[in-house]
């Protein structure tokens, strides 16, 4: 089946078999610090659908499947503020949560997405991520708790992807590889 032509000058950056293979990596981990939970996985939507279609399968540990969509960027390549538009139904309260995310870029989505479960009275929370990009901008450089940048399956430089979940301009989202927009410079 042909693929959409993509924008011009982009670049793949992970194909679909190099991003199953981290998906098998980090399963791995998350089943050994969930092995003994019985967490609500929250998928953020809409980058995080994709993400984790593919992870939840690999996990091993009882769990509920529920939601958050939460965006700052609005099917444009900058972010902006934070939009609530659906919290998750399930009850949060003394349970374990694992939060499933896209890309973990300035981290000020998936940090708000934590501080509302803590005040939703989650006991412990892991946050796992398809892709983290690669500079200083995060809100937790530097940080020892490690709560966003744990659980990484892949990095990339600081470029603009898309595929795999992503969207460019709210199109590309169903694309197996993970692919980058050519550089402006």
């Amino acid at each position: 089946m042909p693929k959409p032509e993509l924008p011009t000058g982009s670049t793949q950056i992970y194909s679909k078999l190099q991003i199953l293979d981290a998906l098998d990596v980090l399963a791995n981990k998350l089943n050994k610090k969930l092995k003994n939970e019985n967490p609500v996985v929250l998928c953020v939507m809409q980058g995080g659908l994709l993400f984790s279609g593919h992870l939840i399968p690999r996990l091993t540990c009882m769990l509920e499947i529920d939601y958050i969509h939460v965006s700052r960027y609005h099917n444009k390549t900058s972010g902006g503020e934070l939009s609530w538009k659906a919290y998750p139904v399930t009850p949060l309260e003394g349970r374990a949560v694992l939060i499933l995310d896209d890309i973990l870029d300035e981290g000020k989505t998936l940090q708000a997405i934590i501080q509302y479960c803590e005040q939703q009275g989650a006991k412990n929370i892991e946050s796992a991520v398809l892709l983290k990009k690669n500079h200083k901008r995060c809100v937790d450089y530097g940080s020892d708790d490690g709560l966003l940048t744990e659980n990484i399956a892949l990095t990339v430089e600081d470029k603009y992807v898309f595929g795999f979940g992503m969207d460019y301009n709210g199109l590309y989202r169903q694309l197996d590889s993970i692919y980058a927009l050519a550089s402006k410079e």
